[in-house]
């Protein structure tokens, strides 16, 4: 018999992780956190970890595991939340995977793609290009797989032209070419009996969470933290913890001013959430939409 999980996906700021501890304790869940920044110990308010009293006693997973100078992949994804899923089903709760790192949901769903050894000639070339052209050149060279990365992302970026430049674009995920058929609202996949919830707020109240969060961020130290955060791993290593870390940390090498923070950030993260959302419309003929709730957490 297939095991059946619960995946809970939205864009940034629509309340996916109150979602999930109502739907964990009204069907004795626990929950597995699809998050790639979330992982490290101390980003806490630039990630908007979700704290203990948030909880509600509900067990949480892959939250604070590694340390902010250690690394994370996709692939140690799927082989911790597939342990994980085995774990919790054995007790006879239900696994609920929430998170908005969409990537490590099509990997734990669809498949990776296939491993390409590194081409240190190409990377070295790479690197000397700035992050705008590296963005256009994977956008030019496989549409569809820069529409799933954050155009601010080096690393991501010269790796996934790594990719195309050995094997001509990243391998497609879809059901078409893999093992795994194609999701549907309740159905089987990747030996998973899957039901999605996915929360997609109107575009004017998103803008409006994504801003009033930010500003709570603010208030609540988030300038602090990227600085301790900066001291800790450097200006490369913060550039891979997401939009506030590197737009903040430019503002502590005195890069930007303080007053264009709020403003640069709420554009941002507006243009990543509706990158956000053109992933969830994949998702639209395949899925139960839900109505947004809670729109104080990611």
């Amino acid at each position: 018999m297939a095991v059946q999980i619960l995946l809970i996906a939205g864009p940034t700021a629509s309340g996916k992780s109150a979602r999930a501890i109502e739907e964990a304790l009204s069907r004795n869940g626990e929950i597995i956190s699809v998050d790639s920044r979330q992982v490290y110990r101390d980003l806490d308010i630039g990630t908007e970890k979700i704290t203990p009293e948030e909880m509600r006693g509900v067990p949480h997973y892959l939250i604070d595991i590694r340390d902010p100078q250690e690394s994370y992949s996709a692939g140690d994804f799927v082989t911790d939340a597939t342990k994980l899923i085995e774990e919790i089903t054995s007790r006879g709760k239900l696994p609920i995977l929430v998170g908005g790192t969409h990537f490590y949901f099509d990997a734990l769903i669809k498949g990776l793609p296939a491993a390409v050894d590194t081409n240190n000639v190409l990377r070295e070339e790479l690197e000397s290009v700035s992050t705008e052209e590296l963005f256009t050149q994977i956008s030019t060279a496989d549409p569809r797989r820069a529409s799933e990365l954050d155009p601010n992302n080096r690393r991501r970026l010269i790796r996934a032209l790594e990719i195309t430049h050995a094997l001509g674009t990243v391998p497609s995920r879809s059901a078409s070419n893999n093992r795994y058929p194609q999701l549907v609202p309740i159905g089987t996949s990747c030996g998973y009996l899957t039901e999605w919830i996915v929360i997609d707020p109107e575009r004017e109240a998103l803008r409006e969470r994504i801003d009033a969060r930010l500003i709570s961020a603010f208030d609540r130290g988030l300038i602090d933290e990227v600085k301790r955060i900066q001291e800790e791993v450097g200006d490369a290593k913060l550039n891979e913890f997401g939009l506030e870390y590197r737009v903040i940390g430019e503002f502590l090498r005195g890069d930007r001013t303080q007053e264009s923070l709020l403003p640069t950030l709420s554009a941002k993260l507006w243009q990543y959430a509706r990158r956000q959302k053109a992933w969830l419309r994949k998702l639209r003929d395949e899925v139960i939409l839900a109505a947004p709730s809670h729109p104080n957490k990611n």
